[in-house]
């Protein structure tokens, strides 16, 4: 049992596993929209679960994200004797990442589920691509760009840049959610899977 508390399969769940991937979902607008992520990883073959950060959490639809993965939407550590229920992760991707998770998760801080899932999982060879969403004064900060360069050095795969998507002015990231990237962010997940361990 991982220190989250998660990693025990349903047994209701069919016997042939899936590869499972972890979508955390940070505190931004953009949270508001990852079931789109969901669907396209789960079109292309991948077992989805979703967490949030608390802030993650207010801007998601937990009920319609657990119908859709059949997971339940996980946004804080389990009580002790609480049971496992997410299956165990196999890669990860953090989207929409925040400039607050950035800097914590590069320094170690585990003060969140999320936090705590991917500090664990990169200790653990976990393949996990980060997918900030920010706008420029935030990135602008050199504790922001440290930290990405940071854990770009520790094997994680950092999305990021104008290639990726502009960075918008303050107060106007709402407005730009219709034009971010899902279908690159599938690609890099689709990347990880070279480094994903074949099922047991």
């Amino acid at each position: 049992m991982s220190a989250a508390g998660v990693g025990t399969t349903d047994p209701h769940r069919s016997s042939e596993r899936r590869e499972v991937l972890y979508v955390i979902a940070c505190g931004s607008p953009l949270a508001s929209h990852v079931g789109r992520l969901v669907d396209l990883a789960q079109q292309d073959g991948w077992d989805v679960c979703v967490v949030t950060t608390p802030d993650g959490a207010k801007f998601v639809d937990r009920p319609a994200l657990a119908r859709q993965t059949g997971h339940p939407v996980r946004s804080r550590y389990k009580n002790p004797g609480d049971p496992d229920v997410l299956p165990p992760a196999d890669a990860m991707v953090v989207c929409p990442a925040t400039s607050n998770t950035v800097n914590k998760w590069a320094a170690g801080i585990t003060d969140t589920l999320a936090l705590g899932l991917l500090v664990e999982g990169q200790g653990k060879g976990v393949p996990i691509v980060a997918v900030p969403f920010t706008n420029v004064a935030m990135a602008g900060h050199p504790a922001f760009r440290a930290s990405l360069a940071r854990l770009g050095e520790w094997g994680v795969d950092v999305l990021f840049g104008d290639h990726v998507l502009p960075l918008h002015p303050p107060g106007t990231g709402e407005h730009h959610l219709h034009t971010f990237p899902w279908a690159a962010v599938l690609a890099a997940v689709r990347g990880l899977r070279c480094s994903v361990s074949p099922a047991a």
